[in-house]
């Protein structure tokens, strides 16, 4: 083999790892944004506006709240609410801060059945930013939200008569470290 081949192959091999560093990398952020504009996995969707339509139709709505290794308590007020398909619910939930120092946290949710996410749309929610807890603080979060009337004529999601918003708190990424 001639050595302008060599390198020649030798380059493109280089690239094609640098390549699939750079894909390794953007896969996280690039999945979420997906799955965050298309409901893909459970993840619900942000809404600007109520829809006008409300139907007869109800879905319990249960709420699940867990902290990963965080010094604080996460609860629900209500454990479920029962709403109209399109109508707006506002769900309250109170978070302590258990330890004796200031803690930044972001909540993550999705929904389940899967198949449900693209249906339960956020119009306002504490998850959307950053939280800062002082000592000991106590704060309440509400939470608006709404089952988009297009769940009722989705072949797929339509037997849907309860769905699950699980919300987990984790240190926030742009938490200092001590």
């Amino acid at each position: 083999m001639n050595p302008g081949r060599k390198n020649l192959i030798a380059i493109i091999c280089v690239f094609t790892v640098m390549g699939m560093t750079g894909a390794a990398f953007a896969a996280v952020p690039l999945y979420r944004m997906f799955c965050q504009v298309t409901g893909f996995g459970g993840t619900t969707m942000k809404a600007d506006v109520a829809p006008d339509t409300v139907l007869d139709q109800t879905v319990l709505v249960r709420f699940d709240t867990n902290v990963r290794g965080l010094p604080m308590t996460f609860k629900a007020e209500q454990s479920t609410q029962r709403v109209r398909i399109g109508e707006t619910g506002l769900a309250y939930f109170d978070v302590t801060n258990t330890s004796d120092k200031p803690i930044m946290v972001r909540a993550s949710y999705n929904v389940s059945p899967e198949y449900t996410g693209p249906y339960f749309q956020k119009l306002q929610c504490f998850c959307f930013t950053d939280q800062t807890l002082a000592a000991g603080e106590t704060r309440k979060f509400p939470m608006q939200y709404f089952i988009a009337p297009e769940l009722a004529t989705d072949r797929e999601a339509k037997g849907a008569r309860d769905i699950t918003l699980s919300y987990t708190f984790y240190p926030s990424v742009d938490a200092p470290t001590a």
